[in-house]
């Protein structure tokens, strides 16, 4: 079984940043994707970026520019540097991850969410 453990999160003002981080612990194994999902109040969770083994990225339009997602496959761990914050990034971010490339948002892993807070 692998747990995913996230930081990070909290409250800024517009314009600041942010890093979250998601570890990933247990029994590891290829985990092959990791990466950042969000959900704000009465919207549906949605992609914010995901990382691969090998380094393919893939960002939301929204935040393409802004946020920059990395990965330590050393520690089993992914970063989600988040700058330029809007306040309609204010989400609970949800880290993810799985053995292989999931469709859309089936991931087999997700951690308990980490609150982001943007003030304007």
């Amino acid at each position: 079984q692998v747990q995913l453990v996230e930081s990070g999160g909290g409250l800024v003002q517009a314009g600041g940043s942010l890093r979250l981080s998601c570890a990933a612990t247990g029994t590891i194994f290829s985990i092959h994707t990791m990466g950042w999902y969000r959900q704000a109040p009465g919207k549906q969770r949605g992609l914010v970026a995901i990382i691969t083994t090998g380094g393919n990225t893939k960002y939301a339009d929204s935040v393409k520019g802004r946020f920059t997602i990395s990965r330590d496959n050393t520690k089993n761990t992914v970063y989600l540097q988040m700058n330029s914050l809007k306040p309609e990034d204010t989400s609970v971010y949800y880290c993810a991850a799985d053995h292989g490339a999931p469709a859309g948002d089936e991931y087999t892993y997700w951690g308990q969410g980490t609150q982001v807070t943007v003030s304007s």
